[in-house]
């Protein structure tokens, strides 16, 4: 019976024995993909988003490594650890082969016991994207922000036959407004303490520079801000692309209806007939200030976002893609022309776009012969214009600063990368 214990005995050491090492290696395992998972993560934390991939992945493999230093009867025996950048985001994959010293099992000729695993890591990348804030500042943006405002404007300018604009002029006694003391109707408005839809997108652009920082802050991506207006023939510069967001806040401050010297009269020497809205030139000006955008990507350049606000009738003088609705004028007003959309859209950049509704005014013998007959197609060319999901309206007695916040979320929401 002792002979028999003693033989027993051996195998039943060794199976003890293995069971000690198997668990050991287990324990390593874990402690082994702890290290991965911690290295995989470090690839696309906060810090290392807005990194490239190669020092992201330089990053996770020296995690990796000062990790398993602290690791006692194993070596490595390889890793692999890759980042990728892709439509979707980042990813980070650690896979790594080990072996860890046996205590009993190598007395039965195994030494090592093999072990190997993986982690996998994924986050959206943060997207630098630059935007130009194209912003119609012509005489019809100026009208009253509210129906009451509207109102008050139309009851105080009966000598105009009742007028909810608030055109801004330098000699408004060549008109003879009949305000009292003679003065225009931007300075009546600002009298009578109506709100115009041009002030309102002032300080909705101020808004939207203190949203942009606060966005930029929390999620390590960079917004770079450019404010133009648009009028007559061409660009007014309000603020040059830039990353200071607190400068381009204080210049939106400047941003105001253009000032004109009469009614028909740009200035003193310049009869235009009034044509201050010259789409086509702003947008081929525009369109050559903006480069060619990138993925976004801190390896690459940053995305581009044409960002559009506007009633959406253009002014200007007659030309062949005019599609005019009066006969026998140089004088062109129509709805919006999508051509300079479709050509800034081929180049990658995408195009948001804001359309502060066309009020009809059917009391007004202007807009019933020349702006009702394409009012319907006013809304319509603007959403063309945009990108996909990119477009929002907004109405008299409407926010505008919640409709630009809610158009810019949308834009950095689908701010994705292309090949």
């Amino acid at each position: 019976m002792a002979l028999f214990m003693a033989l027993a005995a051996v195998p039943i050491i060794f199976s003890v024995g293995a069971g000690v090492d198997y668990s050991t290696a287990n324990m390593a395992k874990t402690k082994l993909q702890a290290v991965a998972d911690a290295a995989a993560l470090a690839a696309v934390d906060h810090t290392e988003i807005s990194d490239t991939a190669a020092n992201a992945q330089a990053t996770a493999t020296t995690v990796f490594n000062t990790e398993v230093a602290n690791l006692r009867n194993v070596t490595v025996t390889g890793l692999n650890v890759t980042v990728t950048d892709s439509n979707t985001g980042r990813t980070s994959v650690v896979s790594y082969t080990a072996t860890k010293t046996n205590a009993f099992m190598s007395l039965m000729g195994l030494p090592t016991t093999a072990i190997s695993g993986s982690a996998t890591a994924q986050a959206g990348l943060s997207v630098n994207i630059n935007f130009y804030l194209l912003l119609d500042n012509s005489p019809s943006m100026n009208i009253a922000a509210t129906s009451a405002g509207i109102q008050t404007m139309v009851n105080n300018t009966a000598a105009q036959g009742g007028c909810a604009f608030a055109c801004h002029e330098t000699n408004p006694a060549a008109d003879n407004l009949g305000n009292p003391g003679g003065v225009d109707n931007y300075t009546l408005a600002k009298n009578l303490n109506v709100v115009t839809r041009i002030q309102n997108l002032a300080s909705a652009t101020q808004s939207l520079m203190t949203t942009a920082a606060a966005t930029e802050g929390s999620n390590t991506s960079q917004y770079q801000m450019a404010i133009y207006t648009f009028a007559n023939n061409g660009l007014s510069t309000i603020q040059t692309l830039t990353s200071d967001l607190t400068t381009a806040k204080t210049a939106a401050a400047n941003i105001n209806v253009l000032q004109v010297y009469k009614n028909n009269w740009l200035t003193s020497t310049n009869n235009n007939s009034d044509m201050d809205t010259n789409f086509e030139t702003a947008m081929s000006q525009i369109s050559t200030i903006m480069p060619n955008p990138g993925l976004g990507t801190p390896a690459s350049t940053p995305q581009e976002v044409l960002f559009i606000v506007s009633d959406g009738v253009d002014d200007e003088t007659n030309s062949s893609s005019c599609s005019k609705t009066l006969s026998g004028s140089n004088r062109c007003q129509q709805p919006f022309n999508t051509t300079w959309c479709t050509t800034v859209k081929n180049r990658g950049i995408q195009i948001a776009v804001l359309y502060t509704e066309y009020l009809p005014l059917p009391t007004n013998s202007w807009y019933n012969n020349w702006i009702s007959p394409f009012q319907n197609q006013i809304g319509p060319n603007l959403e063309s214009c945009a990108s996909p999901g990119m477009f929002f309206s907004v109405t008299t007695d409407g926010d505008i600063t919640a409709a630009m916040q809610a158009l810019f979320a949308q834009a950095i929401a689908t701010a994705r990368l292309t090949n």
